[in-house]
C-alpha cells in the first residue's frame, strides 16, 4: 500500500514539474483558477513524497489546502524571490546574493527533516550492493572512470564480478538542491573535484545525460541497464533499485537508511549553530554510523509576512509540521529532526511576522 501511494505522489510531482516547465508563475495561477487553495509553494523535489503526505493530512485535518508545484530548489527560490509563491522549499541553503535579492525582505530557514541523497545504479546480474568511496564516484562523474570493470571499482567489490560494459552517469538537469548536496560532498571530500565540477544547484558535468526531478533520474537509472545517478533514498525504494554502500568519515561503508542518517544528524550535533541560521551541511559527519550525503531539507519563508491572513495559516502548518509532521518521517523514508532541535526551529518559526507586515 505505501508503495503504491508514493508511485501516486511520484506521477504527481512529474506531471506538476512539467506543467510549471512552461509558466514560471505557474503555482500562483494554479492558485487562482482552484479557488480553494489557502497557500500556494514550489520548490524542491527531495522532500515532496513527505510534503505531499504532510499537506493532504493537513487538509483533512485543518481544510487548510496546500498547493505545491515540485519544480525543483533552483525554481523554488526564483519563484519565493519573485513573490509568486507563499513558501518556497530548498534542499541547497540560499546564499546571501540569493537572500540579498528576494523581494520580500529577510528569508528564513526552516529545516523540516533530514534525508539521503543515494547512489543508485542499474548493473544486470549484480545481487549484493555496489561498494564506493568518495574518490570512486568523483572519478566516475567526472568521467576519468567509464567502465563497470575499472579497478578502481573491482579493488573495492572483491568477489563481485562486474561487467566490462560502458557506463552511462546519469545526473540533473534542472536547479537542485540534491545536486548541491551530492556535490557539496564531494567537493568537502575529493580535493580535485572543487577545481574540476564544483559544487551548486546546477554545475557543468564533464559527462553524462541530464534528467529533470529526482524522478526523472531515477527513471533514467531504471529503464537503462549500465546506468548510474544520484537521487533521494524515498525515489530509489519507490523504484525498486538498490544503492550504493559508501564509506563513511570513519572509513566504514555504509548503506542509506533513515538510522544512518540520524546518526549523521547525530554526529554533526556539535556544529549546529546556537543561533537562528540554520543554514547548514552536514555532509561527511563524523560518527561509526552516520551515512555521509546526508542532509536536511528546508521550507522557505519570508520573516515579514505581507499577507495576515496567509501568514498565520503558514505558522500555523509549520508547527503542526514540526510535530505531529515530524511523526510520519521514518515511515517515508526520512530522518525526523533530533528532538532537542524541534523546539529552536519553533522559535525561528515564531520570527515571522504576520502581523506587522507592510
Amino acid at each position: 500500500m505505501r508503495a503504491l501511494k508514493l508511485a501516486a505522489l511520484m506521477l504527481l510531482a512529474v506531471a506538476c514539474a512539467k506543467e510549471n516547465a512552461n509558466n514560471s508563475s505557474t503555482a500562483s495561477s494554479t492558485a487562482s483558477s482552484t479557488g480553494g487553495v489557502d497557500l500556494t509553494g514550489a520548490g524542491a523535489t527531495f522532500p515532496y513524497p513527505i510534503y505531499s503526505k504532510w499537506f493532504s493530512d493537513y487538509a483533512t485535518r485543518t481544510g487548510v489546502k496546500i498547493n505545491y508545484q515540485s519544480i525543483g530548489s533552483g525554481g523554488g527560490i526564483r519563484q519565493l524571490s519573485e513573490q509568486t509563491v507563499d513558501f518556497g522549499a530548498s534542499d541547497s541553503p540560499m546564499s546571501d546574493d540569493e537572500m540579498s535579492k528576494a523581494k520580500g525582505g529577510p528569508i528564513i530557514h526552516i529545516p523540516t527533516v533530514l534525508g539521503a541523497v543515494v547512489i543508485t545504479y542499474n548493473v544486470p546480474g549484480l545481487s549484493s550492493p555496489l561498494k564506493l568511496t568518495s574518490k570512486a564516484i568523483a572519478d566516475v562523474f567526472s568521467g576519468k572512470i567509464t567502465k563497470w570493470s575499472d579497478t578502481r571499482i573491482t579493488s573495492l567489490n572483491p568477489g563481485v564480478t562486474l561487467p566490462a560494459t560502458d557506463i552511462l552517469v546519469v545526473h540533473r538537469s534542472d536547479g537542485s538542491g540534491t545536486t548541491y548536496i551530492f556535490t557539496d560532498y564531494l567537493s568537502k571530500t575529493v580535493g580535485t573535484w572543487n577545481t574540476s565540477v564544483g559544487k551548486g544547484k546546477e554545475v557543468k558535468w564533464p559527462v553524462g545525460l541530464g534528467a529533470k526531478g529526482n524522478e526523472g533520474v531515477a527513471g533514467q537509472v531504471k529503464q537503462t541497464p549500465g546506468a548510474i545517478g544520484y537521487v533521494e533514498l524515498a525515489y530509489a525504494k519507490q523504484n525498486n533499485l538498490p544503492t550504493a554502500a559508501i564509506q563513511n568519515k570513519a572509513g566504514k561503508l555504509i548503506l542509506p537508511s533513515v538510522a544512518a542518517v540520524t546518526a549523521a544528524a547525530a554526529g554533526a550535533a556539535g556544529t549546529l549553530p546556537a543561533n537562528t541560521d540554520y543554514r547548514i551541511s552536514i555532509v561527511d559527519a563524523p560518527g561509526a554510523d552516520s551515512y555521509p550525503i546526508s542532509s536536511f531539507t528546508w521550507i522557505l519563508a519570508y520573516q515579514h509576512q505581507r499577507d495576515q491572513i496567509k501568514g498565520k495559516k503558514l505558522v500555523d502548518f509549520l508547527n503542526w509540521a514540526l510535530t505531529d509532521g515530524e511523526a510520519e518521517a521514518s515511515a517515508l523514508d526520512y530522518a525526523p529532526l533530533p528532538t532537542d532541535m524541534v523546539s529552536r526551529v519553533k522559535t525561528r518559526v515564531a520570527a515571522i511576522d504576520f502581523n506587522t507586515a507592510k
